[in-house]
């Protein structure tokens, strides 16, 4: 095998699939809304953490951050407990109606930017 080979095949083996991402066309960025609710179910992982948020209204699915830039910005992993009330500020889905993107959210009384 030519020298070349065994140390591309060896980078191979051991490079790690990319997770697919999405970009942030898919939510109306012209429509804000703002809504508080108790968390239902939460998820602090990669590629974003989300909860889901109960409301008056209906429930929803709230993307928000991805966990390092939650930890980095004061949003620990425990603020996100279930029983929780939280307000959340961001933009619907445009083909999922029960789907949020999260801008910022508020709860135990902190406020966290999450973009």
């Amino acid at each position: 095998m030519p020298r070349l080979v065994v140390p591309a095949l060896v980078l191979a083996a051991l490079a790690t699939p990319a997770l697919p991402h999405h970009g942030w066309s898919e939510y109306d960025g012209a429509q804000s809304l703002v809504l508080t609710g108790k968390i239902v179910a939460s998820g602090y992982e990669h590629p974003h953490g989300h909860i889901r948020l109960q409301t008056a209204a209906k429930t929803w699915n709230v993307v928000l951050a991805p966990p390092t830039r939650m930890s980095n910005r004061g949003l620990p992993q425990d603020a996100l407990r279930v029983g929780n009330t939280a307000t959340v500020v961001g933009y619907p889905n445009r083909s999922k109606p029960d789907e949020m993107r999260a801008e910022r959210i508020t709860v135990d009384g902190r406020t966290v930017e999450l973009r």
